[in-house]
């Protein structure tokens, strides 16, 4: 399912309320239509329990680098590319070393790559360096020298790197090329280059843009929480875009006191949170077992997953509190009894539904004490 499919389900939302005449403020009622849609192929549904989030906190450790990622840091080698520009000694011999004289820097006197992967040497004339390490170059310039220098002692290493980079932009403190050099470039050393990432970013999404891949990365989940399965190591021509968290938000409808959008910025916000930022539950309307947060879904075949909240018994506010939200997350607080909110749910994805079609049984969300 695509990425997107979160804020087509805010828009839904919206686009269902002036369309159906209903209102979102507190002590509101829906019309309910008649006609009937099974529910299981809109929506998955989770009553908000204790076992629901131990088993979220079992599955969410701190993840280590994995045995891949080591590896592909150990085995990692430069190749050489054009623009780069080698430095090469042959010892005894300065003639070749520095023709231009000690006091210009390598870069200055190394020998540049050309365009087309080779650069010009005294006696052997043009030598292929495109793709290879300065290992394998060292060697090839020993091998064609001994017809001019006996047991000629070469030492290669690249003066200046130029032939490929990184891009990082967006919401970081410096927005900046990045060259990718002999030492192998993590995205953990990429954001460090540039300073961190901005107070206004948003640390939970980033984007890793990859010959014409898109990767979505958890920033926040690598920086704070040590997932190491977050970090890459990046390639020439990488796209890093840290974007803004403005639009990191979540929309809270129905029976609360303060209905709207509240911004979860980059630290974790709960669902007790949000109610209380929403001037809490209206207790002359609101129905104590009907608290849901719908939550859009990237993945399979179902537009989202309900979860449900039942605080009938004021200790399953603690429930709330340790419920962690999603950016793009919607929480609906109804005055319908849980026997009538597949009605709510008919309403509130329309994108799924036909026009006038509702659902008839939600027999999944029900107290998870009865």
């Amino acid at each position: 399912m695509s990425r997107t499919m979160p804020n087509k389900l805010l828009i839904a939302l919206a686009a269902t309320a002036l369309l159906a005449g209903c209102s979102f403020a507190p002590g509101s009622h829906m019309d309910y239509q008649t006609e009937t849609a099974p529910i299981d192929e809109l929506v998955d549904i989770e009553p908000i329990t204790p076992g629901l989030l131990a088993s979220w906190q079992e599955s969410d450790p701190a993840v280590p680098m994995s045995d891949a990622f080591r590896d592909a840091l150990a085995a990692y080698e430069y190749r050489v590319g054009p623009g780069d520009v080698l430095s090469i000694i042959v010892y005894d011999h300065p003639e070749l070393t520095n023709p231009g004289g000690t006091e210009r820097s390598a870069a200055e006197v190394g020998n540049r790559v050309q365009g087309d992967g080779t650069f010009y040497y005294p006696y052997i004339g043009r030598v292929h360096a495109e793709g290879k390490t300065v290992g394998e170059i060292r060697s090839e310039l020993s091998r064609r020298l001994a017809a001019y220098i006996t047991e000629p002692q070469v030492e290669v290493s690249v003066a200046a790197f130029n032939a490929k980079k990184v891009y990082l932009s967006g919401e970081v403190s410096e927005p900046k090329t990045l060259p990718i050099t002999s030492v192998p470039l993590t995205l953990v050393d990429a954001i460090s280059q540039v300073g961190s990432a901005n107070p206004g970013a948003n640390w939970h999404t980033i984007f890793l843009n990859r010959d014409g891949q898109q990767q979505r990365i958890s920033l926040f989940d690598l920086m704070r929480n040590g997932d190491m399965s977050q970090n890459r190591l990046l390639q020439p021509g990488d796209i890093l875009h840290v974007p803004s968290a403005e639009n990191q938000a979540v929309a809270v409808m129905g029976q609360v006191n303060g209905p709207g959008r509240l911004p979860l910025g980059n630290e974790r916000m709960s669902l007790m949170d949000v109610i209380a930022q929403s001037g809490g539950i209206d207790e002359r309307s609101a129905d104590p077992s009907g608290i849901f947060v719908i939550r859009g879904q990237e993945q399979g075949d179902k537009l989202a997953t309900v979860y449900q909240l039942d605080v009938s018994n004021a200790a399953s506010f603690t429930l709330a509190s340790r419920f962690t939200m999603q950016p793009q997350d919607v929480v609906y607080v109804t005055t319908a009894p849980i026997a009538r909110w597949n009605r709510v749910i008919s309403l509130l994805l329309p994108s799924i539904s036909l026009p006038g079609t509702t659902v008839d049984s939600i027999d999944d969300v029900r107290d998870f004490n009865d």
